[in-house]
């Protein structure tokens, strides 16, 4: 049953070679395998369907986040690959260097080429 499958995220892009640059070059996942009109990219033990979608870019909220072991390491590596992260300051999430602390953890959140809001997280 569905309590024991394996989850599979769906990220929408609209423009496929240009998010693949992205998530190859700059997020360093390994070329993904083609799989109909989308890839499937690996990472840990985890996999998520890119595809394109005219909706890409359009939700508010975050698509995915890696848990990592430590956030402000995985950040200084994704800036000096020039991966732009967001920075908020508002009631309940305020970023420091990128970084909010809460909850139980240290988030840094970015969009990709097409809008989608990703994240780096560590437990604490």
């Amino acid at each position: 049953m569905l309590k024991t499958a394996t989850l599979h995220p769906y990220i929408p892009v609209s423009n496929l070679e240009r998010a693949r640059t992205f998530y190859e070059q700059k997020l360093g996942l390994g070329p993904g395998e083609e799989f109909g009109p989308g890839v499937i990219y690996s990472s840990g033990s985890d996999a998520f369907f890119m595809y394109p979608s005219p909706g890409a870019g359009t939700s508010k909220a975050s698509q995915a986040f890696w848990q990592v072991e430590d956030v402000e390491a995985e950040v200084a590596e994704l800036k000096a690959k020039g991966v732009v992260f967001e920075e908020y300051d508002a009631p309940g999430l305020k970023t420091v260097n990128s970084i909010a602390t809460g909850g139980g953890a240290k988030t840094a959140w970015f969009k990709d080429t097409e809008g989608n809001i990703l994240a780096v997280s560590q437990r604490i």
